[in-house]
């Protein structure tokens, strides 16, 4: 029991400073509870409200993607360089270290590979595993316009449900099939969609004309998909014009993680996300670095010779 002799009787409640009331301002969040804010302040920096997350999920249907071979050797380095890392739940508990403090964006559907219909999916985490291992947001597969459409945004609508009643936001991952056009339009109406559904935000791809459009149509951040592997300049040129017309950052893998110089690669992303740099100067900086990394590498082996 607190020791009550010789209390102090002067108090100050600030009479004169109004209560604080600060607005939460990324994109569609401002009336969330408590817990979903400060996760999504996680993911997205509170300083731009953008995000440069690392997505290495790819093996839950491609199997050991080049580049994912060794996720303890190849990515773990990269980890403090990203804003969040999107990772299966075998991933993070195999391979990455658990004093990490970067938010895990947790791919949360699942059932179907690359031999298969990719839209064919299923719940593949129970809420309380994504509890266990302290996601910051769960991530599931929506097929607009799929053969399994239907299903898809099932999964979705769950797992926001699971999440709301947990305090986890849910990022709905645009999946589009081949036979599917990349446009404006069809962006647009996935998105939407998602979002309408409950989605905190989204991760699509970028399109060169009327992306502006829809960024502005979707009530939630959206973040772009890096895709396949680019020439350095095209992905730091995507990832700008995605920036310019409204995205609010960037979950890139292929183009970071299959990079001649992962590590440099990703500041350079950096540098055009969160510093609004442009693509010749963020290759500048890429350039840069590698040959940096290229020369401690070098020191290192011959250090090891000795």
């Amino acid at each position: 029991m607190a020791d009550t002799d010789d209390l102090l009787e002067r108090k100050n409640f600030y009479l004169d400073v109004p209560p604080a009331c600060s607005a939460f301002t990324l994109k569609g969040s401002n009336a969330l509870d408590w817990g979903m804010k400060n996760r999504l302040a996680r993911i997205f920096s509170p300083a731009d409200n953008r995000t440069v997350m690392l997505a290495v999920d790819h093996g839950y249907f491609q199997g050991p993607t080049t580049g994912l071979e060794r996720i303890d050797v190849t990515i773990a380095p990269l980890v403090p360089f990203a804003d969040a890392l999107m990772i299966t739940r075998g991933a993070l508990r195999s391979s990455i270290p658990p004093e990490t403090s970067k938010p895990v964006v947790l791919r949360s559907s699942g059932g179907q590979s690359i031999l298969k219909e990719l839209s064919n999916e299923r719940i593949a985490v129970d809420i309380e595993d994504a509890v266990r291992v302290n996601a910051s947001a769960l991530a599931v597969q929506v097929y607009i316009g799929g053969m399994h459409e239907h299903q898809s945004i099932g999964n979705l609508v769950e797992i926001v449900n699971s999440g709301n009643r947990h305090g986890i936001p849910t990022m709905a991952v645009t999946g589009v099939g081949k036979e599917l056009a990349r446009d404006a339009k069809y962006l647009g109406l996935a998105t939407r969609i998602c979002a309408e559904l409950g989605a905190h935000f989204v991760k699509t791809y970028y399109c060169e004309k009327n992306f502006a459009a829809v960024a502005a149509g979707c009530p939630v951040p959206l973040v772009i998909a890096g895709g396949k592997k680019l020439p350095e300049l095209d992905a730091l040129t995507m990832a700008y014009r995605a920036i310019s017309e409204g995205a609010a950052g960037v979950d890139m893998g292929r183009n970071i993680f299959q990079c001649d110089a992962p590590k440099a690669m990703i500041q350079a992303v950096r540098a055009v996300v969160h510093g609004d740099e442009t693509p010749e100067k963020a290759l500048d900086l890429y350039h840069a670095l590698k040959s940096d990394g290229e020369v401690e590498e070098a020191c290192q082996q011959k250090t090891q010779l000795r």
